[in-house]
């Protein structure tokens, strides 16, 4: 019997493509777009591994985890974002994803983190040999205050002494590349 894996990305195009790869693969593949359906499909039948979008439209896939968890608790969680931070990997990670990777990523990785035993990396990580540019630095600062003010911009703005507006600007742009 082939493993039930839940694909959740409110990205149309993204999810049809990464459910397809996944059944090409062998695994029983599933997508949901949103929240709601994603709980509706996972309650329908027993998960073996997620692959859940940090960015759900309007909310965070982190909100997810922890129901996911309770309806299939064995179930691997590994989570996808186009906007990586230290802050929200490391929230990740303690909210029960066994994996968290910047898209793009490859199949294979993630495949190998539904396959990795707990304690095991799933793959090697390469360490990088230069250090986190500046404006990654303040990318990372910025995420981290971000969460801890739980995405209030107007807070966020007081506790680093910067116009909101600034802080707005700062957002809208991609995160600085490592």
């Amino acid at each position: 019997m082939s493993e039930s894996v839940l694909v959740i990305d409110d990205d149309t195009t993204f999810n049809a493509v990464l459910t397809r790869a996944l059944t090409r693969r062998g695994y029983e593949a599933r997508g949901a777009t949103d929240a709601e359906s994603a709980l509706i499909l996972a309650r329908q039948s027993p998960l073996d591994a997620v692959v859940l979008d940090l960015n759900l439209g309007s909310s965070s896939g982190l909100q997810l985890i922890r129901p996911l968890l309770e309806i299939a608790p064995h179930c691997r969680i590994v989570v996808l974002t186009g906007y990586a931070s230290i802050a929200t990997a490391v929230e990740a990670i303690k909210l029960g994803a066994v994996q968290y990777f910047a898209k793009p990523v490859e199949v294979e990785a993630i495949i190998a983190a539904f396959a990795a035993t707990e304690g095991e990396p799933a793959a090697a990580a390469e360490v990088p040999s230069d250090p986190l540019s500046v404006s990654r630095l303040e990318w990372e600062h910025i995420q981290r205050v971000l969460h801890e003010h739980d995405g209030n911009i107007s807070a966020t703005a007081r506790a680093l002494k910067m116009h909101r507006r600034t802080l707005q600007r700062k957002l809208a742009k991609r995160p600085a590349r490592l």
